[in-house]
């Protein structure tokens, strides 16, 4: 059986940990994996729990000699981009290096909840106009961030340090693409095997819940009534003016979030109807059992 070599940039994160676990875990087809990471946190122990999982993690500055990059990519099949949304500019001298070492495949960073149109799409229209082999793969809200905060307090440990209990969205009736964080990287771990998917965007999420209908299961699962506010839609317009002035830089970036239905070809449904995701209700029992973790605790 044959070998894919895989490089990721961000394993660290937590779509990085998240697909480096489903790699680690495959045996059909069987990954090699290796990290880059920043020089100056190649010590880290994040980094050395990576290595004794059998991890090659060396070190890469995307800002360096592009020879040095295109020599780390040499010989690696696929590389997968996990960079935090703020830092895409990476993506440039990561995707070259890519194209000179001649990788198979580029997975460019739309793996993070959801992320906004300008930048991530002007990368990927570079990667088309150098020719690149690339996947873009676009998951959806985890459920890890998904839950609203309960009355007694008893899932605040598992809630993000930036947790805000923010109001529900105009009547709560529009339906949102969700997926749980554990299955993203077991999503990437097929896709990136699939020849179907090469130069194609793929759209990835598990079920499709409303706002309301989330408070109904954690409502109906933990049996406490959860206070639920809504914020009408010229609040909404109200709140994005007054924002405006101060945010313009967040504004430029959101301003297509409305479209970001239409950047995929291919639903992961469609391609692996024979896929066993984690349910949403399933999640929401483990988290009222203290099974699972939370993101973003530092």
């Amino acid at each position: 059986m044959t070998t894919t070599k895989v490089a990721i940039v961000g394993a660290s994160g937590e779509s990085g940990q998240s697909i480096v676990n489903a790699l680690l875990d495959s045996s059909t087809p069987k990954y090699e994996v290796t990290a880059l990471t920043r020089p100056q946190s190649i010590h880290k122990p994040v980094n050395t729990k990576l290595q004794e999982r059998g991890v090659k993690v060396v070190p890469a500055d995307l800002g360096g000699p592009s020879d040095k990059l295109v020599e780390l990519l040499t010989g690696i099949d696929v590389v997968i981009s996990a960079i935090y949304f703020d830092n895409l500019d990476e993506e440039i001298p990561l995707a070259n290096a890519a194209k000179a070492a001649g990788v198979k495949r580029f997975v460019q960073s739309a793996l993070m909840i959801v992320i906004p149109p300008k930048g991530k799409e002007d990368n990927l229209h570079y990667f088309q106009k150098i020719r690149l082999p690339y996947t873009y793969i676009d998951t959806r809200w985890w459920y890890q961030l998904t839950l609203p905060r309960l009355p007694s307090g008893r899932i605040d440990h598992l809630l993000s340090p930036t947790h805000k209990d923010l109001p529900i969205g105009f009547d709560g009736s529009v339906p949102t693409a969700l997926a749980d964080l554990r299955d993203v990287g077991r999503f990437v771990a097929r896709v990136i095997a699939d020849p179907r998917t090469l130069n194609k965007r793929v759209h990835v999420y598990s079920e499709l819940y409303t706002q309301n209908k989330v408070y109904e299961v954690v409502e109906g699962l933990s049996g406490e009534k959860l206070p639920r506010g809504y914020v009408s839609e010229k609040e909404a317009s109200t709140n994005i003016d007054n924002a405006r002035a101060r945010l313009q830089r967040i504004r430029r970036k959101l301003a297509q979030s409305s479209h970001l239905l239409l950047l995929s070809c291919s639903n992961l449904g469609d391609l692996y109807p024979d896929f066993e995701y984690v349910t949403f209700e399933d999640y929401v029992k483990e988290v009222l059992d203290g099974k699972v973790k939370g993101v973003y605790q530092g």
